[in-house]
């Protein structure tokens, strides 16, 4: 039997505080995110879950996250892998707006059709835009055709998936609980794949910061069973509050 899955939306970072969208922008966790991250790393413990191998995205937010659940359950030996591709969706020219106001200036539709959409992304950044990836040293050894100026959650996925076939999955044949640490939508794009939800189904999938969701997987590597760990009434509040970021204030 393939091992369990074990996926994590980092902890509250300082952006996701002040609304604002984030995307490839590098911000740390808030003390809120820090605890966060340690409860997480309880629940894993509480679960009975020791994961052999971690990865996640090159932005500190995730890394930390990580850091502090393997801290917490004393397993910080695990090998661990960064990836650009499990990188937060590229929010492109909304890198750094206020949402609630974004919402203000070009309405609550348009907002959610950048935001929760599939395949519609925001403005894209302009290529002598300071906050375009092909900036960042991180991203220098990357093939500049790779790096987005902004993109939807089908572009995400679609980055998401070759690591997802070339690196997560055969661990998972192999038989190791495997941990993911990244971002809400790199996140909910390998969800929408892994379970074969629809367009519609993935753009009211809400996931919470710090909430470990635990998947047990059949042979093919097909969800059997989709948990969240934690308390229930705590991460429905959670999930709500992530629904509301974009309303009016």
């Amino acid at each position: 039997m393939p091992g369990q899955l074990i996926l994590v939306r980092h902890g509250q970072s300082t952006w996701n505080l002040q609304n604002l969208f984030t995307g490839w922008h590098d911000v740390d966790l808030t003390a809120l995110g820090r605890e966060e991250a340690v409860r997480a790393g309880r629940d894993l413990m509480a679960a009975g879950l020791e994961p052999r191998i971690a990865f996640t995205s090159v932005l500190k937010r995730a890394i930390r996250t990580l850091w502090l659940m393997l801290d917490t359950i004393d397993r910080m030996w695990i090998p661990v892998e960064r990836s650009w591709r499990l990188n937060e969706r590229h929010y492109g020219a909304l890198q750094g707006l206020n949402k609630a106001q974004t919402v203000a200036q070009h309405g609550e539709a348009q907002v959610k059709l950048w935001r929760r959409s599939y395949d519609v992304p925001p403005p894209p950044l302009a290529l002598d835009d300071p906050r375009h990836p092909r900036f960042d040293v991180r991203y220098a050894d990357l093939d500049r055709k790779l790096l987005p100026a902004t993109e939807s959650l089908k572009d995400t996925l679609e980055r998401v998936q070759p690591f997802w076939q070339g690196r997560i999955a055969p661990q998972l044949e192999a038989g190791a609980d495997v941990l993911v640490v990244a971002h809400g939508n790199s996140l909910r794009a390998l969800i929408k794949m892994l379970e074969g939800l629809t367009e519609l189904e993935i753009l009211e999938f809400n996931l919470p910061t710090g909430v470990p969701v635990l998947y047990e997987l059949d042979a093919a590597l097909a969800p059997r069973q989709r948990r969240f760990l934690g308390d229930p009434q705590a991460i429905a509040a959670a999930q709500e509050a992530v629904r509301r970021q974009a309303e009016k204030k």
